[in-house]
């Protein structure tokens, strides 16, 4: 018994390992591809490590006027305050400068005059800090709540309490924000329209490479993993409308108090939000797909598994909507261009909806139960195509154009 709980032991530690194992090599590769998409061409990546440089050069800069130059007695305030104001956007590291100051003036009177008043650092500690992080946790000051603690820390654990040391050490901050929020400004100043272009082109893209993926399975047969890998990337589309949103809204933000948002390039107009909003209506049905051919091959099916010749017509259906979605992408990058995308996204929804009205044929030749499962999908499927309404220009047009003559 003891020999075979070790080996149980052990066959633990060793599957433990091994999804660590996975994971890190997983990580890796992620940096690596990142990486190499940085070195590459302009994008996400690219922008982070823009930002990252700024706000070194930032706390470099604020180093060596306030430590090395004017040789300031706090001169760690100015670096440490500039690295954290090169924010995202132009407004925001305004909007972070004043929010860091008011909590890092707060921190540094309330120790210091506690500190004072105590002459014992211990008790003012203890005086000081429950103080200082419920400020923090106040939501007006967002992230930068925590510097309210830490500030009162500096000051305690360094005695820097006098008069003379609380007006260098908020001096020093106000130079870290000046110049953090100087090189955020002028130098490459942030505008994330790149962010929300790489979203909207990886709405069609994952959508087309999943429904020909499940296409193919449906083809070849498919199992539980299979199913619910499908269903796992389904979920993930809508995460990508959730970088959709929160791209835009830093779009909009980044165009506020930009000195050089009008000397950038900015390309093409974007589509506007009515695009995202069709992505919605079409990722719902896409999961409610996925997952039911999930349900029909679990380890207790809570839907009968479909014959091969329904399988095979489900798997043109969803082909041809592929092809659908991967002309969406190029109607996306095609803006003004000669239209052949939308012609062949044309054809690819009268094909899909051909499809389904072969798939929708076979209701009636299934018992009760195949039908059950058949149904599901059969609705499903035909909600993804009425989303999957013809475009005009670069917005979707209403579902009612189009193809539609062959939805029967």
């Amino acid at each position: 018994m003891a020999d075979s709980e070790d080996e149980r032991r052990s066959r633990t530690r060793g599957a433990a390992l091994g999804r660590m194992g996975r994971w890190l090599s997983w990580e890796a590769s992620a940096i690596g591809r990142s990486a190499r998409r940085a070195l590459a061409s302009p994008g996400p990546e690219r922008d982070v490590v823009t930002q990252s440089l700024k706000a070194a050069g930032a706390a470099a800069a604020a180093w060596a006027l306030t430590g090395w130059w004017w040789q300031a007695p706090m001169a760690l305030m100015a670096p440490w305050t500039a690295v954290v104001l090169v924010q995202s956007t132009v407004y925001r590291s305004l909007r972070s400068g004043v929010q860091q100051l008011i909590v890092i003036a707060l921190g540094t009177v309330l120790a210091a005059g506690a500190a004072n008043v105590t002459g014992s650092t211990m008790t003012a500690m203890l005086l000081v800090l429950p103080v200082t992080v419920l400020l923090g946790n106040y939501a007006r000051f967002g992230e930068h709540g925590l510097y309210a603690p830490t500030t009162a820390l500096f000051v305690l654990a360094y005695g820097s309490h006098s008069g003379f040391d609380v007006l260098h050490r908020l001096f020093e901050s106000a130079i870290g924000a000046v110049i953090g929020i100087a090189v955020n400004a002028l130098i490459l100043p942030p505008v994330h329209l790149r962010s929300v272009r790489e979203s909207l082109r990886r709405l069609p893209s994952e959508s087309a490479e999943l429904l020909h993926t499940i296409a193919d399975g449906l083809r070849e047969g498919y199992g539980q993993q299979q199913a619910e890998a499908w269903h796992d990337r389904a979920r993930r589309v809508t995460a990508v409308l959730g970088d959709l949103r929160d791209a835009r809204l830093w779009t909009r933000e980044s165009y506020r108090l930009n000195p050089g948002s009008r000397l950038r390039r900015t390309g093409p107009a974007l589509p506007t939000t009515e695009w995202d909003h069709a992505w919605e209506r079409i990722a719902d049905p896409l999961v409610a797909l996925t997952r039911t051919l999930a349900s029909t091959v679990s380890e207790t099916p809570k839907l009968r598994p479909l014959p091969e010749p329904v399988l095979a017509h489900l798997s043109d259906l969803l082909r041809a909507a592929g092809d659908v979605c991967a002309a969406d992408r190029a109607v996306l990058e095609e803006r003004g261009g000669s239209g052949s995308a939308r012609e062949e996204r044309a054809l690819a929804l009268e094909a899909a909806w051909a499809a389904h009205g072969r798939l929708k044929r076979q209701l009636l030749e299934q018992d009760s139960e195949t039908a059950t499962s058949l149904g599901g999908l059969v609705a499903e499927s035909q909600q993804l195509l009425y989303e999957l309404a013809p475009v005009e220009g670069d917005v979707r047009a209403s579902r009612d154009g189009g193809s539609g003559q062959n939805r029967g």
